[in-house]
């Protein structure tokens, strides 16, 4: 049996992830919390990031079998930049021991975009951290044929853990967290990546 020496192994490409900041409450939180993880996976060799804002996407709330052809070149946009995408990151708050509306709605509108393709989570939020939040979320994506990362970065009682400038306080647990996240992510996104070249997903 002969094996191939490791130094001819190609290294896989970078994963294109989505990262989806799913709160569009005035005041939020997220993009502190979006901005932090951004720099971290700028960091990871593995993965390329691009930011998709709920609250820019501005989808509309009625789903519709004929959007008007100012929702659809809205929602166009979006889909393009989710069909594209290897997997995702999600960045959800916890509203009511839920997650918000109009994630919600970013998912329902899209169906083949995630199928397929591993979707990790960083939630933040009160004594929960938004875990509720995930839980939940892990449910919605089980049903459009994801693979949910299992470790999550989370922040409880997230306010006080970043300064004015957006710097967390104490980042060593975090960003350990983080890195852990990200790795999870490249090795699903990859091996999906190289399945779905290998054989189209008949979800």
């Amino acid at each position: 049996m002969t094996t191939t020496p490791a130094s001819s192994v190609s290294t896989p490409a970078p994963l294109k992830v989505a990262v989806i900041l799913g709160s569009n409450r005035t005041g939020r939180f997220g993009p502190v919390v979006a901005d932090w993880f951004l720099e971290r996976a700028g960091r990871h060799p593995g993965v390329e990031t691009e930011l998709i804002d709920v609250a820019t996407a501005d989808l509309p709330t009625a789903l519709s079998w004929t959007p008007t052809p100012e929702e659809t070149a809205r929602l166009q946009a979006v889909s393009t930049r989710l069909a594209a995408a290897d997997g995702f990151v999600v960045i959800t708050p916890e509203y009511n021991h839920s997650f918000p509306a109009p994630l919600k709605n970013l998912i329902d509108w899209h169906r083949e975009e995630w199928q397929a393709k591993p979707v990790a989570f960083v939630s933040y939020g009160g004594v929960s951290g938004g875990l509720r939040a995930v839980e939940q979320l892990r449910q919605v994506f089980a049903e459009q044929h994801t693979v949910t990362v299992r470790d999550t970065v989370s922040f409880h009682d997230a306010g006080t853990h970043f300064d004015d400038e957006g710097r967390h306080r104490d980042p060593a647990g975090a960003e350990a967290a983080a890195k852990t996240l990200l790795d999870q992510l490249v090795w699903w996104g990859t091996a999906l990546r190289d399945a779905r070249t290998l054989r189209p997903y008949g979800g």
